[in-house]
């Protein structure tokens, strides 16, 4: 028995998420039903976190146990011959120690969400980005989003569902540039609450329209409610970048 450390990609449109569930196509599924198809193991394929349904990930980290004697790259390349018709790839398999443990073991998650900011809809990004039209001011979104760094209970930007057994959650960086017609928002942490990161965009979106300051972000934070906090952002524009060990 070997475990693999895998890096995955994938685009989440279309799926329930990263966890197997009853209700749809999930990710980890999708990996499990490639390991099956290449060695007859029914094997469980253990994500770094559960991105949401439609969320996307740049590198995904997981690990699967497999009994078959074969080497990482026939991993890789074996899994993504039974993948090819789906938008889900191992880009690395790498054999590790049994001790290793995608979710367990990480101590840095880092997302991306992409705000397209034009008044044309997107074409060739639909479905990867937000868009939005109305012109969106990234220097104060940037300067509201300070209020947020650090250590907080964060129960104003967590799902009503969030199974966490604490909100309390240390926000390591949250940073918000303009580029061009995009705006980039890039958040890291060790982990995060269910739409922890989707409700700060989506938060950051008021005052970027005027609607908010950054004393609204800082009272929504203190407020410990969620009806406090902003709107959800969609899923489109999230991405998983990395995940550190």
């Amino acid at each position: 028995m070997t475990r693999y450390k895998l890096t995955v990609e994938y685009d989440g449109t279309g799926y329930v998420g990263w966890q197997r569930q009853d209700n749809g196509p999930s990710i980890q599924a999708e990996l499990e039903r490639a390991v099956h198809a290449f060695c007859d193991e029914d094997a469980i394929v253990h994500g770094a976190g559960r991105t949401d349904a439609g969320v996307h990930a740049e590198a995904m980290t997981a690990h699967v146990d497999i009994e078959k004697d074969v080497g990482a790259d026939t991993v890789r390349d074996a899994m993504n011959h039974f993948l090819r018709e789906v938008p889900v790839s191992v880009l690395l398999a790498e054999a590790v120690d049994d001790e290793f443990h995608a979710r367990y073991a990480a101590t840095a998650r880092h997302y991306r969400y992409r705000i397209l900011n034009r008044r044309p809809h997107p074409a060739l990004d639909a479905g990867r980005v937000w868009w939005v039209r109305v012109r969106l001011d990234a220097d104060a979104m940037a300067d509201a989003a300070q209020e947020l760094l650090g250590h907080h209970d964060f129960t104003s930007f967590r799902a009503t569902l969030c199974q966490a057994k604490s909100p309390v959650k240390t926000l390591d960086r949250l940073t918000v540039s303009r580029h061009g017609e995009e705006l980039v928002v890039e958040a890291s942490a060790p982990s995060f609450l269910h739409h922890q990161v989707r409700n700060i965009v989506g938060t950051l979106k008021l005052v970027g329209e005027g609607k908010w300051t950054r004393g609204d972000v800082r009272d929504a934070l203190a407020a410990r409610d969620r009806a406090a906090g902003g709107p959800t952002a969609p899923p489109d524009g999230l991405s998983l970048v990395r995940v550190e060990y």
